[in-house]
């Protein structure tokens, strides 16, 4: 499976594994856009709080896959914090993950 990696600081990747690997730099949303239009496929994005502020924030986010930990934090960073338009967001999915985890599953309709 091809791996595509966001870095503003690494022109190669340094794992094992770099032979499917290719790193995107410069214009993210420029890139991100031509891979979506390449790729027959899904792209997807792991625990990263800035890229996906950056690809929702120029519609390139179709879905959202959230799991929801059962504990209440009076602090920290949101994950939607630096959104600066409303996003309309549909319930695709649920489901329950273990005793306690829950994944739930939105399409994203765009912009109210």
């Amino acid at each position: 499976m091809p791996k595509y990696v966001v870095s503003s600081t690494i022109d190669q990747p340094r794992w094992t594994t770099s032979t499917n690997s290719t790193v995107l730099k410069g214009d993210v949303v420029g890139e991100v856009s031509k891979l979506k239009q390449q790729i027959d496929g899904e792209i997807v994005v792991f625990a990263s709080t800035q890229l996906v502020h950056t690809l929702i924030e120029h519609d390139l986010v179709d879905q959202l896959r959230l799991m929801v930990y059962p504990v209440v934090a009076g602090a920290g960073k949101r994950l939607f914090e630096d959104i600066s338009d409303t996003k309309r967001l549909r319930l695709v999915g649920t489901r329950t993950v273990g005793e306690n985890l829950a994944s739930l599953t939105y399409d994203v309709d765009g912009a109210y």
